[in-house]
């Protein structure tokens, strides 16, 4: 495994290796195998990527947007074609099932398509006669070299976020993928080589946070892109702003589910399990804390622990398994902590997945499915980001109580409802301080025709990510104002 070469950036249309001294083991979170090398690029590499960026985009934005648009449908099949190939590796990296892998690539596809309707978003408007003879239109315009920094735990979605919507408004764009899950980017790029977009559109430059802050400082970047934890989105958001780029910033989340009385129990509970341990809790949709308000304490607490103890933990390449390993080690070991807080904040850990053990994978990264049942509001594991496969169930006696709790929370991701009651329904949807919502849906993720919609300290910025907010990110609008007056057509 020593020899292995690090992984190339892909920068001019051409792969090219990394100067890098420096280079991280990219390891298998199931077996700790070591499957590649990922170089950490310095600033010269990123100036590279950047500069080949810039002398493209001043072609690339004339081109026609009907004609942008081919290659994105040129993409979308092959990666149709090689979808079974790109989701064994998201597998093999990033420890998620094999199932998850290929629903996570569904959603790029679909942002793919929406980023084809880029003639019609894409459009102005315009209006005759403001003053008499004089008419005003407004038209959208690309900003010039974007980039997007992405998160480990869905090495293949959160790129399309940005990246299909950038590259059709006319703009070029670098991706830094996660240095934890760099070989995703690398068959997705090879794709992307496939579909003869012009030198320079796309760039890969792989790295850690030296990388990010040449991008972040670089004078011919004009936007960033960020999905990730709340902590790295204040920096970038802060650094980036403050050499006058456009950011957007999507942290972290704590993310609440209330359980009415009237809620229906099966549904509930398989819901809310799917979205607790999907993909070992490692996505910032999934539920972390689950609120039952009255009667249904008692009833939820025993179908949801008895439904999360049956899940089967394994390698996401076997047959069967439901939940795969987090990330790393490091990982690991946080999110043991995080439950033995909960424990000394009074919670009683109804169901403890920490002494998980695989057979064949004795040195794989698995926690296995956790529920602590009460524990302090106020405590310090109230206000963390698990971002592991633990449930914390929390009581109210009412909605209003419910709704206080979760609106008290500093993170405002997402929340949910399951409820059989419109009144119930639209007072939460009404009330609730987060920017995803969902009534009897367990995560709240929207269409790639919607943004996604965090608020408070989950999203920094102004405009999100997919839908119309991808549009106004990537373009900036010019106003013309015009007048022809009729005498000079005397004049010819």
């Amino acid at each position: 495994m020593a020899s292995l070469s690090p992984i190339p950036n892909f920068i001019n249309s051409v792969w090219t290796p990394s100067a890098a001294t420096e280079a991280l083991d990219v390891v298998n979170p199931a077996t700790a195998a070591v499957l590649a090398k990922v170089p950490l690029s310095p600033a010269s590499e990123v100036d590279a990527a950047v500069q080949a960026a810039e002398a493209a985009y001043r072609t690339w934005r004339r081109v026609p947007p009907q004609e942008r648009i081919q290659y994105l449908f040129k993409l979308r099949q092959l990666l149709l074609d090689n979808m079974d190939e790109i989701a064994r590796t998201i597998t093999e990296e990033n420890g998620k099932t094999l199932g998850e892998s290929r629903a996570e690539m569904q959603r790029a596809l679909e942002n793919i398509e929406v980023a084809c309707g880029i003639p019609t978003l894409m459009q102005g408007y315009n209006l005759e006669d403001i003053a008499p003879g004089i008419d005003e239109l407004m038209i959208r315009q690309p900003i010039g070299v974007t980039a997007c920094i992405v998160p480990f735990n869905f090495p293949g979605m959160i790129a399309f976020w940005f990246l299909p919507y950038a590259i059709a408004c006319g703009n070029t764009m670098i991706v830094k993928p996660s240095e934890r899950v760099p070989l995703t980017m690398q068959k997705i790029f090879a794709l992307l080589e496939q579909t003869g977009l012009p030198a320079g559109v796309v760039s890969l430059v792989n790295g850690g946070r030296a990388t990010v802050d040449a991008l972040l400082d670089h004078p011919a970047v004009k936007s960033i892109s960020f999905v990730g934890s709340t902590a790295v989105a204040r920096h970038i958001y802060t650094r980036g702003s403050a050499n006058g780029k456009r950011v957007q910033c999507q942290g972290g989340a704590k993310n609440h589910v209330v359980v009415m009385p009237d809620a229906d129990l099966e549904m509930t509970t398989k819901i809310v399990s799917d979205s607790a341990f999907g993909c070992a809790g490692q996505r910032c949709l999934a539920v972390s804390v689950a609120v039952t308000v009255g009667e249904a304490q008692g009833r939820f607490r025993d179908a949801i622990t008895g439904m999360a103890s049956t899940l089967k933990v394994g390698y996401g390449l076997d047959p069967g398994s439901q939940m795969g390993p987090v990330i790393t080690p490091e990982s690991k070991n946080r999110i043991a902590q995080c439950i033995e807080q909960g424990a000394k904040e009074g919670a009683k850990v109804v169901l403890d997945g920490r002494a998980a053990r695989i057979p064949g994978y004795e040195s794989g990264n698995f926690i296995g499915p956790t529920i602590l049942d009460g524990g302090s509001v106020n405590g310090a594991l109230a206000g963390t980001e698990i971002f592991g496969p633990v449930l914390t169930l929390a009581h109210a006696d009412d909605l209003d109580q419910a709704i206080h709790l979760i609106n008290s929370n500093p993170y405002g991701n997402a929340s949910s409802i399951f409820t059989t009651s419109g009144v119930h329904a639209r007072k939460f949807r009404y009330e609730v301080s987060t920017g995803n919502v969902g009534i009897n849906i367990g995560v709240a993720a929207p269409m790639a025709y919607f943004p996604f919609s965090g608020w408070k300290d989950s999203f920094l910025g102004t405009l999100h990510g997919q839908g119309r907010d991808a549009i106004e990110f990537f373009t900036d609008k010019k106003v013309v104002v015009e007048r022809w007056p009729a005498e000079w057509s005397r004049k010819f």
